[in-house]
């Protein structure tokens, strides 16, 4: 790699992404390069992102995730685990117990800095929340990388997420295209949890892309965790009140939760969309119970996230700011879809730490 790292200093970081890419195939040779947006003037600019390849040293990255309670995080958790091992470098991965624990967050983020790492990979609980804790962690010279969840990008060296209204949009669209001639849409929004940032994000990007469509209405937004059981009240809740109410718009655990919610109160008529992506959504698309989901590929967003951490950490050129493709998933459209940078694989268990060779 010593090799390939001069060129890069001297060829600059587009030419480094085109090296890169000739590099040996490793096992994850068909994730790169993955499309992207680079986003980092403000104006997003289609490009592909390809990792560096191995870091010079075995470094010590710090991973934070909100929970893993879900196969969307397993799979940010797989990106972050297969690409920790292509570089050599070692990671520990922590994570919350759910968005109503920022303190917990905060203590782990202060745990990374005394542990030594050498740079911070966070899926931030609360982007605002976390902002002290960012200032810290550049006085301390100790890099850190906002990885899936919306963070203030000033304050960071670099990120990667989705346009998360950009995304809300897509499942808006697929929505609309669904409807048949005359078909009205009484829709309840599921967000997720107020306050995290996406959530607010995707429900403004939907109500956006609907919004002076006579045949849409929204009866409601009806934030909560992004758990299936605070989901699955919402929902309930939700037919009580609005018994005309024909499209659930939420979280992947909002569709989880509203296809045993529906079936059991006869609502065959439902339409269920989701505005991101887990196993159990492509299940539940395969199966026939939702309309369509959301993906923002989060196997590569986990494996990018490690490769900008190495990249400053090396001080390399990097994208400050990488944002997906966001992409809505129907029936027809999922056989043209990349599933290995949506979901890890059926059989792989959750590791929490990486050790370099």
């Amino acid at each position: 790699m010593t090799s390939i790292n001069a060129l890069t200093r001297a060829l600059g970081f587009a030419t480094c992404l085109s090296l890169a890419a000739a590099l040996p195939a490793s096992a994850e040779e068909s994730w790169f390069p993955m499309k992207i947006f680079d986003s980092s003037s403000g104006t997003p600019t289609p490009a592909e992102y390809t990792p560096v390849g191995k870091a010079e040293k075995p470094y010590n990255l710090c991973v934070l995730f909100p929970h893993m309670k879900d196969s969307f995080w397993v799979a940010v958790a797989y990106g972050v685990v297969k690409q920790a091992e292509a570089a050599n470098v070692n990671m520990t991965l922590y994570e919350a117990g759910g968005y109503e624990n920022l303190p917990r967050q905060l203590s782990q983020f202060d745990d990374c800095l005394a542990s030594g790492a050498d740079a911070i990979i966070v899926g931030a609980i609360s982007g605002a929340g976390l902002a002290q804790k960012f200032d810290e962690a550049k006085a301390k010279g100790v890099p850190v990388v906002g990885v899936v969840n919306p963070v203030p990008i000033e304050k960071l060296p670099a990120a990667n997420f989705v346009d998360f209204a950009a995304m809300g949009g897509v499942t808006a669209k697929g929505l609309l295209a669904s409807l048949g001639s005359g078909e009205t849409a009484n829709v309840v929004t599921f967000p997720g949890p107020a306050g995290s940032g996406w959530a607010e994000s995707f429900n403004e990007g939907f109500k956006k892309e609907v919004s002076g469509n006579a045949n849409v209405k929204i009866l409601d937004e009806k934030f909560g965790d992004s758990g299936v059981a605070v989901q699955l009240q919402l929902i309930q809740d939700a037919l009580q009140t609005y018994p005309d109410m024909n499209v659930i718009w939420g979280t992947a655990p909002t569709a989880e939760a509203a296809v045993g919610a529906v079936a059991e109160a006869g609502r065959s008529d439902m339409k269920i969309i989701s505005s991101y992506e887990n196993q159990a959504m492509l299940d539940a698309l395969n199966r026939g119970d939702i309309l369509a989901f959301a993906t923002q590929y989060p196997v590569g967003e986990g494996a990018i996230g490690i490769d900008q951490a190495i990249r400053l950490i090396e001080k390399k050129p990097v994208v400050k700011l990488v944002q997906p493709e966001a992409a809505v998933i129907d029936k027809t459209t999922v056989p043209n879809v990349k599933m290995d940078l949506v979901l890890a694989p059926a059989d792989w268990t959750p590791v929490y730490s990486v050790k370099a060779k």
